[in-house]
Parts: C-alpha cells; structure tokens; sequence
C-alpha cells in the first residue's frame, strides 16, 4: 500500500474545498485505500440541509465527460428508491456510477492523486439528478459519512457489514477499520483483512459470486420446496403394501407404538435439523451442509460421501420397486415381454432415463412433477379412506367387513408369525425416513431457515397422522384370514362353536387356517388389500406409482445437490470435477449423470434385499449426527450458537442421536457395523488429510470451552514432583531463523511440556502493533506446517533485556506457564557492542530471578541462518504455493536485520541439490560459501535421526534435577531413541568407586537408564599453561586494569562500561576460571565424539561477576565441541523416586 501523501497542516486547511477540473477524472485514493461509500437519498429537508460550504464548493462534473469507456453512464433522472438507506461497495474513481448494482461486474479505475490532498467522492442519487459531490480530506484517505447529521466516518449498524465476500443475498460492505477510527492523523490506515471467520473458501466465493450474477434463478418456497418433498418422500410404498401386513402382525396398538416410535425419531430430527437450519444463513448441500458447518469437515466429510451414496442407491430401490408392480401388473395381463427380472431391469432402466430427464430439465419441471405426483397420491389415501365406509357383499369373502368393534377388537393385540415386533418395526422404519428431503435442495429455498423447520415439522405431523389413520382403518374393518370363497359360510348350527370376528357376519375361514397354503387373502396374508378395499382400485395402483416415483425422483435430486457442495468444498481434491455447476440455477449435471450411472447399476442387479438395510442405515448415521450436532453446539456453549427456532433441547438431541444408533442395529446389527466402519474410515481419512477450511464448528468451540475449564481445574491443583514438565520459553527470534534450537528444544518438549517460541522486535519509533499481530498468525501456521507443537509470541520493547522480561513475566496462562528459558549461545559476543554482553548476561540473572530454569545451546558453527534465507519470500511461497520447490535457500538483500523472516520447511531446505544456492534481488544463482554451507547443514542436524551415538551428562552440580530430566526426555523420543545415556560426575581419586556406586543407586531409584558413569577425580586439576595463556589473551580486551588508573577515573569507566573485568574479580574467581578450563581439556578427552553434550550450567553471581568474565567462561567452557547444552534447573527438585 503507498504512503499517504504528506500534507503540511495549513496546506491541509487551505485545500479543504478545492474545485476539481470538469473533464478530468478527481484525485482520489486507489482501489485498495478506499473501500466504503455510502448511497444516500436525499429527501427534500436533506436536500436543504446538504446546502452546506463543502456542498456549495462541489463542483457538478458531466457523467459524459467522467464516464469509464464502455460503460453506460448512469441515467441522472433515476429514482433513488432502490439505493434508498444502503450502503454499498463502489469505485470513489468512477463518477460514472460504475460501481452501481446495475454494473457490479465494472472494471476498477484507478485513482489519480495530485500530490497534496486525497479526495473521495459520494454519489448523491436523488429524484432532480444525480450531482457527484466531492469532498477532501487530507488525513485519513477515507470519506466522512453522514452520521445522526454530523460527518463522521464512523458508520451505523449495517447488515451488509456481516455479509461474507461475494455473499449472495447482496454485497459486502466494509465498516471502516479501527486504525481509520483511532489512529494519528498522518499515519497511513491499515489494509484490514477480514474477521475471524468471516473468509470463504474458494470453492465458496466462486459459488457465492455465481449465485450473485445468476438472474431468474428458481427459488421455492416452504410448501413447494419443502413440505411436499418430504411428504412424498415419507409416504412411500410402504403406505399401500406393507401397512396391512404390519397391523396383521403387530395388531392396532403395537402398530400404533410402531408409528408413533418412527415419528419420535423422525420428530427429533426433525427439531435438531430445524435448529441448525436457523443458526445462521444455509447454503446448498442439506444434511451435509448442516452436518460439515456444525461438526466440521472431518464428520461432514465422511457423512456427506455416504449421504449422496445412500440417495444415489435409494433412487434404484424406489424405481425396482415400481418395476416390480409394473410387472405384477403385466404378470396378471399375461403380458410379460421376457421373464420378470429382465422385464423389471428393462422396466427400471427406461424409468430411470425418464425421471433423469426430468431431473436435467430444471428444477422448476422436477418440482412440477412432484406436485402432479402429491395429488395422486392424496387422490389415492382418500380413495381408501371412502372404500372402508362402503362395504360391499363381494369383498366380504376376501376379509373386508366394514367398521366393526368385534373386528377392531380381535385386531387390537398382535398375532406374530415368523416376525417379532422389532423385525417388523426393521420393516416399517425406512417408511419414516425421507424427512431431509427439503432440506437437501437447502440452496434453491427462497427462504431456507423459514422453510425448513415448518415443511419438515409439518410433513412429519400430516405424514404420522395418515400412518395411524391407515392403521386403526384397516385393524378396525379388514380380518386377519380371509379364504377369498364365497361359499366359506357357517350354519347356524355351528355358530356357538366358530369364536372369529368374520362368523359374527356369517363367515368361517378357519379351513383356509388349517390349510396348508394358508389363506391366500386378509391383512397377513394379501399385500394388496388396500386396494381391495378401496373405493376404485387403479388409484391405489396410480398411488404406488406416485409414491415410488416421487421418492426416486426426490432423491435423484438430493445425490447430485449434496455431492456437488461436498466437492465444492473440495474435501476430496480428486472429486473436485463435480463441483462444477450449469445454467442458471448452477444444476450438478456431472452430478446427475453419476448419481443415474449408480443407480442404473443397482437397477440392474434388480436385487436390492442385501443393499436396503444398508441404505437405510446410511440415512439414520445422518440423522443422528444431526442431532448429535445439536447437542455438541449446544454443550460447547459457544457465543454463536443462537438458533432462532427455539424447541429444542440439547438432552433430547442427544436422546435422539442415541434412537437413531439403536434403531441402526434393530434393523440390522451387521449393516449398522458396516455403516460405522465407512464412516469412521472416511473420518479418519478426512481427519489425516486435514482440509484448509474453516467453518467455525461446534468442534472448534468444544476444543475451546474443555480448553478453557481443563486449564482453571489446573490451576486449582498445586503442582507435585511428579508431573513436573520443562516448559520452555525459547528465545529464537524468527521461528525459522534458529532451526537448530528450535528442532531440539521440540524433540524433548513434544507431547510431554509447553514450547513458547519467544520474540522481542526492538528499534522501532513507532511500533506497527497491527503487524506484530499479522506476524503472530502467520509464523503461529508455519509452525503448525512444520509440525511444530510450540507457540509464537513476539512482543515490541525498547530493547532486548525489557522484552525479555515482558516475556517472562506474562507468557503462559495459569499452570500452562514456562518454567525454563532456552537461550542460543552468543557466538559473535566478542564482534559488537558490549552493551549487547550485559544485555544477554541480564537476560540470564533475570530468568534465575524469576525462579526460571536456564538452558543454553551452543553448536561450534552457530544457530542464526536468518542471513541466509530471504524468508519473507520462502514464507510467502510456501502459503500461496509459488514455484519455488527447486529453490533450496533464497535471499532477499532488501530487508534489514528486524524484518520479516521466516524459513521454509524441513523438507523444503533439504540439501538434496547440492551444492546449495540462494538467489540474490537479480534472482542470479549465488554459491553459498564454505562458512554459510556449514552452519546449513550444523542447523539441520536435529531434523535427522541420530543413530547411535551418545548423550553426554555432566552433571557436576545438582540443580535439582533438570540436567538429568532433559536428556532423559530427549532419549525417549524417536530420533534420539539410539543414544545411550553416559553420566560424568566430579569426585575424589581416592573414593571413586564410592561415589559411582552411589551415583548409580540414585539413577536406579529415579529409574533412568544409563550406559556407564565416568566419575571426573581431576576435575580441579590445574589446566595446561597454553590454555590459561589463551584465556588470558581472551579477556584482555575487556578488563579494566583499575591498578594502572586513578581509583576515581576507574570507577567512572566502570559505571560506563559495567561489562568490564577488574583485576580483584579476575583474582577473587581465578579457581573457577581454572575449572573451566579445565572442564574444556575434559570434555575434549571424554565428549569430542558424543551426538549431545548436557552439562551444568555454570552460575555468576549477580553484581560480583562482570559480564564479560562469565561470557568468557561459557565460551573457554564450550568452545570446539559438539552440540553442547548448558542447564541450570532453578534448583526445585523435578526428579523423585517416590511414587
């Protein structure tokens, strides 16, 4: 974003109302600095009011002359109704009214900006022409509004500030930012991104956007869309051919409860779909949609595939299903074409490419179809319904003796044979399903969160009722055994002796009872009694038609529309070609075409017994993540969660989800394993490949609130022995400026303690707060990228010592608090300024005040490769997925030392293309040198597995255990899982055995395990004189020399350089300066060849032991070794062998 222009305050004042030449476009702010405008109707009081200095300096400009080429100018006489109160997103360069609604799809004009003032523009719409009134404003590059009749910029509520991008009920309006609210005058307001959340996905936006330009889409409203799917849909065959049969088996009141438990279900469902409907706006893709933005990708995902795989085969079910009465109907016509399987696949496959027709032809035939089909089947119920009032003699023979109390009465209790009730109820549930339906075509409803709960609640209220009504008729007028003969007759004689309902009208069918064919008609033994009994049988026969062909025709169009927004989402990247959507209301035609193919194979199998079950657990593993839904959002607590349908209840959506489980294993126990494994395999698939999306799910708010409870219920226990975790705040700038330091300090705190990546950002005037917080997002994912588990604080300070200590006094929250400060070793301490020593020395003795552990790393060749990368560049393209894979290292000389920087990942700076290159600004292939190449490959060491080798312990103090804990960790994780474990501890010759027998009884108890255990008797053995000679040669720029100066002269050199060594100190601490070099000289002898040394840390007592002398410790102390790791515990016991 360029600079605001800088204007001196009196020029401001004078260029308040300046006059822009007629004819040339207005200066004015770019496309990306002005962002909000406001559309106002001028009302004949405004009009007046508007009559103001600034308004009187506009100027009028002729559209004409201001019109972008090819784009109509926009008509001066136009009413303001339709812009009337709204605010919208246009071009302040563009007078031309470009960026009207009528012409959303304009090209953006650049602004033109005249060195001393920014101007932005309002468009005035009002009934006596369109004025363009311009008003400049030097500070902030933004317009001021008219707010509760004073100019502000601060704006009023305004639904189309929460709309998402390319939203597709209207545009989105950007509020002005905070920064344009708050900040300094001449300080450049920021870019503002959007809020958390508020993004879409690609796949979104593209569909919002195409939503947005699509004109006369089909929208439906709840009756259409909604409530006469889902009618049809759950009046299935069932109605007609199987409801008989169940009240034959059941009898009225077990059917009764047989009904009433599916509609309790489906209700259930019904709610918890009513309450996520109305959380917010749906957009296409019904119970995968529902389910995805609710649970997340990975439950969504997996039910959403299974969802249109259920629908796609249901289509066959429902088709076979009208084959096979078609067939019956040619069987009795003897007018079969071949033998009936191959008349039931041929019969199939043309209804199967006449209801695909259909489908492809729009939804707007597709719904008129359905229509046609519900007066059908409604013709058809009452068809029944009046055949039970009108008894005939002719029927009585078959069962049908009209309304009768006996009949109703020998009806009322079951009479299983060969079934049980739940077998039956297996029978009857997939009869309750279809309640999704509405809710599937979710993104061609006008009004979804309106039309959903009320057609779904409704058809399952209408739907339940006619079950039952059907149920208690023919219980009540149809007996269970009729021989269809007429002559089946009873004397009167015999009368005493016959005890059925049918001898009460004069008949007795027990002969067909004791037969062994049984009896060939009554409510257990004829399917088609329904239409026997009612009024004209072909409607009952029209009705089955109907009844199979809705539903076919209904899930026809829920598998393409629910797969089209699972691809769309692109949660299975290799599905992605059937994202893609046709005409005007953006039809799945790719989708159709699959869904038909799926169906067409199953029609042709003809034998759908096996899949059926299946099927209808595939539905009820739907239903009962949608209430399973409801629950977790409502148990999470979240702000979010605010359903405007309120008749739900958290604890009956879970009672819900738990039915729908049982229900799954009722109908059938090895479909319902076969349905969970599916699930679970694609919820761990989904869950592996981790979809780049965000949906603010109930998962997210779950996380969070058990986060939130887990972390106060911690920080109410006091901490034991036990369960003491290194939890380090590790210094390494950049994340990726100090791998080496980064990867260790991970291998030992993985999954066992806390990893805050710490930051100071110093030697800035004015700090970019804003930044600091982009900075901590974006280096927060690439550690997340790199498999990181560690977090990054950066923090702004006047210099590094203050922000350490902002660091160490306010990282962390309650337990979850660092305990150990992890510092890179000073390589270059000798290189700068001084100052630099003490800062760092500081940084230690403050850790240690605050009762911190300290850890430092050193590797010989160093741990800062920030010079190397330009990883701004490798950060950015790694994010946008730029070509850069072949690039190994890149460098941009543009930035100065504190500026952005960041590394690839492991894998990307791998040096399989060696020799390593890096890219200079001229993009020229630069060999990295020698030095540079090193320090790659020494920061990459702890990325690879260490093989075997050792760790080096030297533990020469107790600091209550840390030195031994560090290494113990380390040891057990992968990488380092080779190494042993040897222990160096110091001693006296003469009881060497003593003190190794007691060091390893100690191990023993803390059960660690160790190699061997070296005990040092020489450790205060006086070192080699060229070593002493070499140490003294090493401080010598740094002491005071106080003898050879007046006292009062040194004193005031020491005040200034405070880092300086006096000759009293050398001398005071000449034993401890020996140890160090004489640790040195050991380590050389005993540690050259191990894969990590761990050694005490040694201590400098604050105020006594000069900077300089302590930094000349560790460097004589560590110098020309392996990786070495100084630590010092904060002398708390974190080891104990109590249990």
């Amino acid at each position: 974003m360029s600079a605001p222009s800088s204007t001196p305050p009196a020029a401001a004042a004078e260029n308040d109302l300046l006059r822009p030449d007629a004819g040339q476009n207005p200066p004015g702010p770019t496309h990306s600095q002005s962002r909000f405008q406001v559309d106002l109707v001028a009302e004949a009081a405004a009009a007046v009011e508007d009559k103001s200095p600034s308004s009187e300096a506009s100027t009028t400009v002729p559209s004409s002359e201001m019109a972008t080429p090819g784009v109509a100018p926009e008509d001066p006489g136009t009413s303001g109704e339709e812009a009337k109160g709204r605010f919208r997103v246009v071009n302040f360069a563009d007078p031309s009214g470009a960026g009207s609604p009528a012409s959303p799809e304009a090209a953006p004009v650049e602004g033109v900006r005249n060195g001393d003032t920014v101007m932005s523009e309002t468009s005035l719409h009002s009934s006596t022409g369109g004025q363009h009134h311009y008003h400049y404003d030097t500070h902030t590059n933004t317009y001021y509004l008219r707010t509760f009749g004073h100019n502000t910029i601060d704006a009023v509520p305004n639904i189309d500030f929460y709309r998402q991008t390319a939203a597709p009920l209207g545009e989105k309006l950007i509020r002005p930012t905070l920064s344009e609210l708050h900040d300094e005058l001449d300080k450049e307001p920021f870019e503002d991104g959007f809020a958390n959340g508020d993004e879409l996905t690609p796949a979104e936006e593209a569909a919002a956007k195409e939503a947005l330009e699509s004109k006369g889409v089909v929208k439906f409203g709840w009756i259409k869309g909604v409530l006469v799917r889902c009618m049809l849909n759950i009046w299935g065959v069932m109605l007609f051919i199987r409801m008989s049969w169940i009240v034959g088996q059941a009898g009225i009141a077990l059917s009764c409860l047989i009904v009433a438990m599916a509609t309790v279900v489906t209700t259930i469902t019904g709610l918890s779909t009513s309450a996520i409907a109305t959380n917010g706006f749906v957009r296409g893709g019904g119970a995968y949609y529902l389910i995805s933005r609710s649970l997340g990708p990975e439950f969504g995902g997996s039910i959403g595939l299974i969802f249109a795989f259920a629908n796609a085969v249901a289509v066959a079910m429902y088709v076979v299903g009208f084959a096979e009465t078609v067939v019956e109907l040619l069987a009795g016509a003897d007018a079969l074409m071949t033998d009936e399987i191959n008349d039931i696949r041929i019969i199939g496959t043309i209804t199967v490419i006449l209801l695909l027709g259909i489908s492809v032809a729009g939804m707007e035939w597709e719904a008129k179809a359905q229509i046609f089909l519900l007066i059908v089947l409604i013709t058809a119920i009452i068809n029944f319904f009046i055949g039970t009032f009108i008894p005939l003699k002719s029927k009585e023979s078959m069962g049908f003796f009209g309304y009768d109390g006996s009949i109703m009465w020998e009806n009322m209790g079951p009479d299983f044979r060969k079934e049980t009730f739940f077998s039956v109820f297996a029978i009857f549930f997939p009869a309750a399903t279809g309640i999704l339906a509405g809710a599937n075509i979710s993104g061609d409803l006008a009004d979804p969160q309106l039309a959903i709960p009320k057609g779904t609640l409704l058809a399952i209220l209408i739907t339940g009722i006619v079950y039952l009504g059907v149920a208690v008729s023919t219980g009540s007028c149809i007996v269970r055994d009729a021989s269809g003969n007429m002559s089946d007759t009873v004397s009167s004689q015999f009368m005493m002796n016959c005890t059925d309902a049918s001898c009460k009208f004069g008949y007795d069918f027990s002969s067909c009872k004791s037969d062994k064919d049984g009896c060939r008609y009554g409510l257990h033994n004829d399917f088609q009694v329904m239409s026997m009994v009612s009024g004209f049988g072909p409607i009952i026969t029209a009705g089955i038609f109907s009844a199979t062909l809705s539903s076919a025709l209904a899930s026809l169009v829920s598998a393409p529309k629910v797969f089209q927004a699972l691809c769309k989402d692109n949660i299975y990247p290799s599905l992605s070609m059937f994202a893609k959507g046709y005409g005007k209301n953006n039809e799945p035609l790719r989708g159709y075409i699959l869904t038909f193919v799926i169906a067409l194979a199953f029609i042709l199998i003809a034998q759908l017994n096996v899949i059926a079950p299946i099927i209808s657990n595939f539905f009820l593993a739907s239903y009962a993540l949608i209430n399973f839904s409801v629950f977790h959002a409502s148990l999470a607590n979240s702000p979010g969660w605010r359903p405007s349908f309120k008749y739900y209840n958290m604890w009956v959506s879970l009672a819900g989800a738990i039915l729908c489980c049982v229900v799954m294993f009722v109908i059938n126990w090895w479909a319902a394993l076969f349905t969970n494994v599916i699930v679970l395999g694609l919820y761990i698939y989904v869950n592996y490949k981790k979809p780049d999306v965000n949906w603010g799910s109930s998962t997210q708010a779950l996380t969070y609130h058990q986060a939130l409870t887990h972390t106060l219920h911690l920080s109410s226990v006091e901490d034991h022995i036990k369960n003491f975790r290194p939890q380090c705040l590790v210094m390494t700038g950049y994340p990726n400026s100090r791998p080496a330091l980064l990867d260790l300090v991970h291998s030992f705190t993985k999954n066992v303690g806390l990893m805050v990546c710490g930051h100071v950002r110093t030697g800035y005037r004015r700090p970019n707060f804003k930044d600091l917080a982009t900075e901590q997002s974006r280096y927060q994912r690439w550690l997340l990228k790199n498999e990181t588990k560690a977090f990054y604080t950066p923090v702004f300070a006047e210099d590094m010592r203050q922000g350490s200590q902002f660091l160490l006094q306010a990282t962390g929250l309650g337990r979850l608090k660092p305990n150990t400060l992890v510092l890179g070793f000073k390589n270059d301490w000798r290189d700068g300024d001084m100052m630099n020593v003490e800062t760092y020395m500081s940084i230690i003795h403050d850790a240690f005040d605050f009762q911190y552990g300290a850890v430092i790393l050193r590797l010989k060749e160093g741990l800062d490769i920030s010079h190397i990368h330009g990883q701004d560049d490798l950060l950015s393209s790694q994010e946008k997925s730029s070509g850069m894979k072949d690039v190994i290292v890149s460098i941009d000389t543009s930035k100065d030392s504190d500026g952005d920087s960041s590394k690839p990942s492991s894998k990307a700076t791998s040096l399989q293309n060696s020799p390593a290159t890096q890219k200079d600004k001229k993009n020229a292939a630069v060999p990295l040198n020698v030095c540079d190449q090193r320090l790659l490959e020494a920061s990459q060491q702890f990325q690879k597995k260490q093989g075997k080798g050792t760790v080096d312990v030297w533990w020469l103090f107790d600091d209550g255990g840390l030195t031994l804990l560090i290494p113990y960790l380390l040891t057990n994780k992968k990488r380092w899982k080779d190494c042993k474990i040897r222990v160096f501890i110091g001693g006296k010759i003469n009881r060497i055995d003593h003190d190794r027998r007691a060091m390893a009884t100690l191990l023993s108890k803390f059960r660690i395990d160790f190699s061997d255990i070296t005990v040092l008797g020489d450790i205060n053995t006086k070192p080699k004189k060229e070593h002493v000679a070499a140490f003294e040669e090493l401080i010598e720029p740094y002491r005071l020399k106080e003898d050879d100066m007046e006292q009062e002269a040194a004193e005031r050199l020491k005040n200034s350089e405070p880092w300086r060594i006096t000759d009293n100190e050398l001398e005071l601490y000449r034993a401890k300066t020996n140890r160090q070099i004489r640790l040195n000289e050991l380590l050389k002898e005993h540690s050259s060849t191990a894969n990590l040394i761990v050694m005490s840390l040694p201590l400098a007592r604050k105020g006594a032991v000069s900077s300089a002398l302590y930094m000349a410790w560790l460097e004589v102390l560590s110098k020309d070794l392996p990786p070495i790791l100084l630590v010092r515990g904060n002398h708390q016991s974190v080891l104990t062998f109590y249990s």
